[in-house]
């Protein structure tokens, strides 16, 4: 069960960042919220690595 888990949360991770890297992205119209896009997305792929490996520990 725990080898079936990793990569179902590692795809649910990755699609919850994509869409919400696309949601943003619909919605942009100004050079100064590209910016803040750069830096929200950095800090979300990071929380999202972050809770990736805290998952694949818990699961060892």
């Amino acid at each position: 069960m725990k080898n079936n888990m990793a990569p179902i949360l590692t795809g649910v991770a990755v699609s919850a960042a994509v869409g919400t890297a696309a949601y943003m992205m619909s919605g942009m119209g100004k050079k100064s919220a590209a910016k803040n896009f750069k830096k929200n997305a950095g800090k979300a792929v990071r929380a999202v690595g972050d809770v990736v490996d805290t998952v694949s520990y818990m699961m060892k």
